[in-house]
């Protein structure tokens, strides 16, 4: 693929970008890592106090600000590489995520679950305000009261409290992914077994139970609408390779498509675009699906077809 240079008087600080269009795509591309993932296993980083070391990482803001995030909390991070971050949380934590930074990013009350589940404790700054129903919080807090926790929310944050986290039966009113998340979380370290119907189940869900049975979590059911967690004493640190971003290769596959171009995205995995790589086939685009990545050629004439979104 080809980086077009910026034409003359094009200033990228300017808030806009120039877009020459017009060109065929073709060559090929490596995907990166899943923003959507790299934040929640940098989170559940939090619950050992070992070294976790977390790869294919992607070099964006949000990464840098959820570094931030647990830094504050306690937890050192350093980089060995560009895309590898090296977190230790240490034995010791704070228990409050402060709102300067959470406000930034709404994926920071993903620390929530974590905390309460290694400290018993936790203090997150809401990411609206003090406007609960805005965010959709109100799952999580519901969630982890039916765990045992005691929560109150006031001035912009959410404090939580339990001397121990008991397993329980939790439905969701819908599959939320961040309520999945932080409640799959702070079931890993609670006391017996957890059930929790209509979750998520995109693969980012899936990549966290991955990660956190790599750790020494017992998990069943991750990608189906019902998890079972068997509490454990304790988790531990591990090396993990986050997901490629599915988002963004399904973006560059339908650059190929649209173009009449011919990309291959390496590292996409066809299992988690088998819906986007459906209806690229339906326009009339050429679609190789292997171990080594997706392959899309496009076609002159596109034909049309029928897209509807769910859960």
């Amino acid at each position: 693929m080809m980086l077009m240079e910026p034409t003359s008087g094009t200033n990228y600080m300017s808030g806009k970008f120039v877009v020459q269009g017009g060109n065929r795509l073709s060559g090929a591309v490596r995907v990166g890592g899943a923003k959507n993932s790299a934040l929640k296993l940098m989170a559940a980083a939090l619950l050992t106090e070992e070294q976790t070391a977390l790869t294919n990482v992607p070099l964006i803001t949000d990464v840098k600000i959820m570094a931030a995030v647990l830094e504050r909390l306690g937890a050192s991070i350093s980089y060995s590489d560009p895309d590898v971050i090296e977190i230790k949380p240490g034995y010791s934590l704070y228990a409050e995520a402060p709102y300067e930074l959470v406000s930034q990013m709404r994926a920071s009350i993903i620390v929530l679950g974590p905390l309460l589940a290694r400290l018993g404790r936790a203090r997150v700054a809401m990411p609206g305000g003090c406007n609960i129903g805005s965010r959709k919080i109100d799952m999580h807090i519901r969630g982890l009261e039916m765990l045992g926790a005691r929560i109150e929310v006031g001035h912009g944050f959410i404090e939580a409290i339990s001397e121990k986290l008991v397993g329980s039966k939790i439905a969701l009113d819908y599959p939320s992914v961040g309520a999945t998340e932080n409640l799959l979380m702070a079931a890993t370290l609670a006391e017996g077994v957890t059930i929790i119907e209509n979750v998520a189940r995109e693969p980012e869900i899936v990549d966290l139970a991955n990660f956190l049975r790599k750790m020494g979590a017992k998990i069943e059911g991750a990608g189906t609408p019902t998890m079972r967690i068997e509490g454990v004493d304790k988790l531990h640190g591990v090396e993990y390779r986050v997901v490629p971003d599915r988002i963004e290769a399904g973006t560059l596959l339908v650059a190929a498509a649209i173009t009449n171009g011919d990309i291959m995205v390496k590292d996409a995995i066809p299992e988690h675009l088998e819906m986007v790589i459906s209806k690229l086939r339906d326009i009339g685009a050429e679609v190789i699906a292997s171990d080594a990545g997706i392959r899309v050629a496009g076609c002159k004439c596109i034909n049309p077809t029928d897209i509807a979104t769910l859960p």
